[in-house]
């Protein structure tokens, strides 16, 4: 009779260990992807982007989102970032945060599939938007886009129509910060009753800032412009980015 236990318990023991590599894997992809300070925070309890940890999502929203984002949000699609386990493991780790008992830890065959790039112009514009070789000088400095970027912007979702619209872009949502007497053009992310986030773009990259509001003083608009930080593009390399924006971003 013994034995009989030990044959049946076996196969549990071994799918609940199976379970458990997947749930710190999923946390470890969290960790490098989601986890940033400007995002959901160490453990989705909050940080630029709201908690996502005990707030009741089931596991098939949970999945949803992170394959497919939400629109003109920061939250973009994952699903040509990351691979189809790493995928699974991360909605399973979410959902374990969101109190699912039994997150199903097997990969879902019918994810979408990884964006489509149709074009060559498209393709040079993806690989122009991320370049490495231009340091800071590059888009996915300030923007993200299906997870590969800083989201210190707001989401593109309205592609202008021409180099030289991009060039004249207006930043409305770009202030000006005062702190200890030195000015400096701001993008605001939060402002709470002990705290005052926001990102200063005197320096490329920008830096996130975050000061009291006794210390800080926020006025609206400023001389920043966008056409200041894409100076490392020549207009063709500008023309295959917007491109590629048309084929990745929705109205």
């Amino acid at each position: 009779m013994k034995g009989f236990f030990l044959l049946f318990l076996l196969p549990a023991l071994a799918s609940a260990q199976g379970t458990a590599d997947i749930l710190k894997q999923g946390e470890q992809v969290f960790a490098a992807t989601c986890a940033s300070g400007y995002c959901h925070g160490a453990q989705g309890v909050g940080g630029g982007a709201p908690r996502i940890a005990a707030r009741g999502f089931d596991q098939a929203f949970i999945a949803n989102t992170v394959t497919r984002g939400i629109p003109n949000t920061g939250m973009q699609s994952f699903a040509s970032s990351l691979s189809r386990t790493d995928l699974t493991a991360v909605v399973a780790y979410v959902a374990k945060l969101n109190g699912v008992a039994n997150p199903v830890t097997a990969p879902n065959n019918s994810a979408p599939p990884a964006t489509p790039v149709p074009s060559a112009g498209a393709q040079r514009g993806r690989e122009l938007f991320s370049d490495a070789v231009r340091g800071f000088g590059r888009c996915s400095t300030c923007h993200e886009l299906n997870g590969i970027g800083i989201p210190a912007a707001a989401p593109i979702t309205l592609v202008p129509d021409s180099v030289l619209a991009l060039k004249a872009l207006a930043t409305p949502r770009v202030s000006t910060a005062s702190v200890a007497g030195e000015s400096m053009p701001a993008l605001l992310l939060a402002r709470k009753s002990q705290t005052v986030t926001f990102y200063d773009l005197t320096t490329t990259p920008p830096v996130l800032r975050t000061e009291t509001p006794a210390t800080v003083q926020i006025r609206d608009n400023s001389n920043w412009r966008h056409v200041s930080v894409i100076g490392s593009y020549n207009d063709s390399e500008l023309s295959a980015i917007l491109e590629y924006l048309r084929v990745v971003t929705k109205p």
